[in-house]
């Protein structure tokens, strides 16, 4: 055992001998956070043109803070460098700017100037805009054509055409054909049918940059390109050629150390057997194989992959336990540059890191406001993490069940629950509809909702999702997958109908009426048999017209906005698929008329027999 002490002694001397060379390195200062005009206090990626070197997106005309100016920000539109007026920017890097050539077009209150205006695009390679406001869809129509204006479109005449419009949320399938589209920022504040005051000149984006050039700014470097086009981070090092020998030096000795180190344990204490570690080496190098070659053949997925050593460092060693899941446990993280994260270690997968893949596949090819941002991975054989963007408020599920809202403050107001249903309608819609592919989630829950600090609520957790093309409307699939109490019939049983995008709004709309409730939908801890599954009771109330019988309910506002909110929800869990409407649909009924509603067929599935099992939470992984 003395030779296992020796090693430990040696381990550590060159651990410290390597401590010492890398700190020998000293990075440039950093550029501090400036009040830019009448946007206010600004920070990296924006930078004042006085100091462009502290970022990659430039704002002019900041001037004297106490001046108040409106600044301007230079893009590229059609190869062609433009000043574009900026409004607002958010701590979350979403800027909103003003575009003064579209708003002389809807100024004009001409037809004939609308055409589409194509998004600006960022100078910088390390920067990329991602739309957040959205847009009304016009359809140009030749008068020649004659035609008729379709169901809920409204029309404005112009000289030779015809513009028929819509909510955003329109029906493909009743457009104008014949017609080309014209997509333009929508004025949502705006209530009217006035076609150029639902437009709106005023652009909102959301401003990612690679978490290489962040890390590179976070140590006081600046992101470059070389002539080749690849990006290298520029730093200051007060080191020289000695210190990069014995940097390298205290490298390759340290991992030597390591090597003979772990030879020598395992030897003494007889932890693995010869064939017990062939066993596992060649299991982990098959899993390993897999994923390394799906990475490999799917290309750059844009976002960072980090060792295991990372995670630990970005955790302090797994400190702040978030929460806990089947999949493995989530914990409060910090990178860098002080931006706080959520990472997500998995448990060992049962199969070649199906689970793993499915996550970093889907969530990767997503780019949406009420989708929660992938901002790296981590895979070393069994290590596997996922690091998203930390969400202040946690899940949804804390806001609405009698046994996590103890608390009266925590529970949510009625406009508050109304947005939020809204908001995650939107994010499926986005997911069935938005994406170069569709993808059907598969485990709508309040758990897998995160909200942030302004409880814009996000959809996680792709572990169950599966990835397939527009044109695919029923899907194959082994076995069910979801979560009890919100998995849709056809997953159990195809004799009520195909599996497809339809099973996630069966989900949501069960989701949505625990919202309503605050309470599970199978509940047997109430007083009357009546009153266990939820669906069934809130549908009689509807039916006989009787009050809805809901907790803080303090205005006709609130009211509506529940009545819209139940309508809607029993419409998405009807048991035939071909009933429940799309998600495009589910919004555009959530932002319409109360009036306009119609009362959906009752529920097929009756209430359950009285017995203690809640099986809402167990989850299926099929």
């Amino acid at each position: 055992m003395a030779s296992v002490f020796l090693f430990v002694f040696l381990f550590l001397s060159h651990l410290v001998f390597l401590y010492s060379a890398v700190g020998e390195v000293i990075y440039p200062p950093g550029c501090p956070p400036f009040v830019c005009g009448t946007v206010g206090m600004i920070r990296f990626p924006f930078a004042d043109d006085t100091s462009p070197e502290c970022g990659l997106l430039i704002l002019h005309d900041c001037g004297d803070p106490r001046q108040m100016k409106t600044p301007k920000i230079k893009l590229e539109r059609n190869g062609t460098l433009l000043s574009y007026d900026v409004e607002t920017i958010s701590q979350a890097n979403i800027i909103q700017f003003k575009d003064p050539q579209l708003q002389s077009v809807l100024d004009s209150n001409r037809c004939e100037s609308l055409k589409n205006w194509p998004l600006p695009s960022p100078r910088s390679p390390f920067i990329s805009f991602h739309l957040v406001s959205r847009n009304l869809n016009l359809f140009k129509c030749d008068r020649t054509l004659n035609i008729p204006p379709p169901t809920g479109f409204n029309r404005t005449n112009c000289s030779n055409y015809d513009i028929y419009y819509s909510p955003p949320h329109y029906n493909l399938t009743l457009a104008p054909p014949k017609c080309p589209i014209i997509q333009l920022p929508w004025n949502w504040q705006y209530k009217g049918n006035d076609l150029f005051r639902l437009l709106s000149a005023k652009i909102s984006l959301e401003v990612r940059v690679t978490e290489d050039c962040r890390e590179c700014h976070s140590e006081g470097g600046q992101c470059k390109t070389d002539n080749k086009g690849e990006s290298y981070c520029t730093k200051g090092t007060k080191g020289n050629n000695r210190s990069r020998v014995v940097l390298m030096i205290a490298l390759v000795t340290s991992f030597a150390g390591i090597g003979v180190l772990m030879v020598i344990i395992c030897y003494f204490l007889g932890l693995l057997s010869f064939t017990k570690t062939i066993f596992l080496w060649k299991k982990q190098t098959l899993t390993y194989q897999s994923v390394e070659a799906f990475i490999k053949n799917h290309g750059p997925l844009g976002i960072r992959r980090y060792s295991y050593l990372d995670i630990k460092k970005m955790t302090n060693t797994f400190k702040y336990k978030l929460g806990q899941g089947g999949y493995g446990g989530v914990y409060k993280g910090k990178l860098k540059d002080g931006r706080f994260v959520a990472v997500k270690v998995l448990k060992e997968s049962k199969g070649n890191g199906e689970e793993f893949l499915n996550e970093v596949a889907s969530i990767s090819r997503t780019s949406h406001v009420n989708i929660v941002t992938l901002m790296g991975f981590c895979f070393e054989y069994s290590k596997r993490a996922l690091i998203y963007e930390f969400m202040p408020n946690g899940s949804l599920e804390k806001f609405i069940y009698k046994d996590f809202s103890t608390n009266v403050d925590r529970q949510l107001a009625w406009e508050t629950s109304y947005k939020i249903a809204v908001c995650i309608a939107r994010g499926l819609e986005y997911l069935h509809r938005g994406c170069n592919t569709r993808i059907l989630h598969f485990d709508i829950k309040p758990h897998n909702i995160l909200l942030d600090e302004n409880f814009c609520p996000k959809i996680s957790d792709f572990g169950l999702a599966k990835i397939c093309s527009r044109e695919e409307s029923i899907i194959s699939m082994v076995g069910a997958r979801g979560t009890i109490g919100y998995i849709a019939p056809e997953l159990f049983c195809r004799n009520f109908g195909g599996v497809s995008h339809k099973s996630d709004v069966y989900s949501y709309g069960m989701m949505i009426l625990e919202m309503i409730g605050g309470r599970k939908n199978i509940d047997v801890s109430v007083d009357r048999t009546s009153e266990i599954y939820f669906p069934h009771w809130i549908y009689k109330r509807l039916e006989l017209d009787k009050e809805l019988g809901l907790q803080g309910l303090i205005n006709k506002e609130d009211e509506e906005s529940a009545r819209k909110m139940i309508i809607v929800s029993l419409w998405c869990i009807q048991t035939d698929p071909s009933n429940r409407p799309s998600m495009s649909k589910v919004v555009d009924m959530l932002e319409g008329s109360l009036d306009f509603l119609q009362m959906p067929p009752k529920p097929f599935l009756s209430s359950p027999p009285r017995t203690p099992v809640d099986s809402s939470t167990a989850t299926i992984l099929l």
